[in-house]
């Protein structure tokens, strides 16, 4: 039985990564935890509810380790792949790669182009991070591995894998940070409800891949600022991972890169049954 781990990772230390993890069940896929840090993934595997409504959410780099020893308390599956939205390559990353420009390419037209690595970000954050996931047996799968070859460390980027997900011609409007761009004619408030519906939209379509799994939308009323619903985003985009990891190991993933790094989208030509 397989387990991925999704991970959302920061590009910076201070800010939070949404953790996700999934396993295979006679039933299919199911997603079995959701939280929106490193440490409160970690707190979950003792027991520990995620409080959504802290008024803080802790960042930190990747405790690796931690996490995989949360992931082992969570489930008795084979961690098959772990499955990040952070820019990793087996060289050093000193600006856009040809996953970066071959993603944009594809994508471009419909508002999912990349960011643009380089040596600042994610820096030795991304490299500290891909070589301690090695050294515990999940070396980068690149152009050189076939899709479904196990025991690897996968690079996901959201913004494509949503337009999968919910058959949208154009980059889905969820990023909270982004909302004034999005709406720029709106108050905050009625910002705040658009993304809020658009991260539902996301939590309907994911859980249709992965059963219903905790993560409490409406709690959003009841949150100081709209500002706060980045939690709900990162833990969401950890959750869209974990998805494209599914896709992976059933080979249903395409690779956009080369031997070096590469970015993993699902194949539209092979639809969830």
């Amino acid at each position: 039985m397989d387990a991925i781990l999704g991970i959302d990772a920061a590009w910076t230390r201070n800010q939070p990564s949404g953790v996700a993890l999934a396993q295979r069940t006679a039933l299919g896929w199911q997603c079995i935890a959701v939280a929106p840090s490193y440490d409160t993934f970690i707190a979950l595997s003792h027991g520990i509810p995620v409080d959504w409504n802290a008024p803080g959410i802790p960042g930190g780099a990747p405790p690796v380790a931690k996490l995989l020893e949360a992931t082992a308390r969570l489930t008795k599956a084979h961690l098959s792949i772990v499955a990040i939205d952070m820019p990793v390559a087996t060289v050093p990353i000193t600006g856009r790669r040809a996953a970066d420009n071959m993603i944009s390419i594809t994508f471009g037209k419909r508002g999912c182009s990349t960011h643009s690595p380089g040596i600042d970000r994610p820096g030795d954050l991304g490299a500290t991070l891909s070589r301690e996931f090695q050294s515990f047996g999940y070396p980068i799968a690149t152009a050189s591995d076939p899709p479904g070859t196990l025991d690897r460390l996968i690079e996901v980027y959201p913004h494509p894998a949503l337009l999968s997900l919910l058959l949208r011609n154009y980059r889905v409007p969820y990023k909270v940070s982004r909302a004034r761009k999005y709406w720029p004619a709106l108050p905050a408030s009625e910002r705040g409800k658009a993304i809020l519906s658009e991260l539902e939209e996301i939590r309907d379509g994911l859980q249709a891949e992965l059963g219903v799994f905790e993560l409490p939308l409406h709690l959003a009323s009841t949150l100081p600022t709209h500002r706060m619903l980045k939690r709900f985003e990162d833990a969401l985009d950890a959750v869209v991972c974990a998805w494209v990891g599914t896709r992976y190991i059933e080979k249903k993933a395409l690779a956009f890169g080369d031997s070096t790094a590469v970015i993993w989208c699902p194949d539209q030509h092979h639809p969830t049954p």
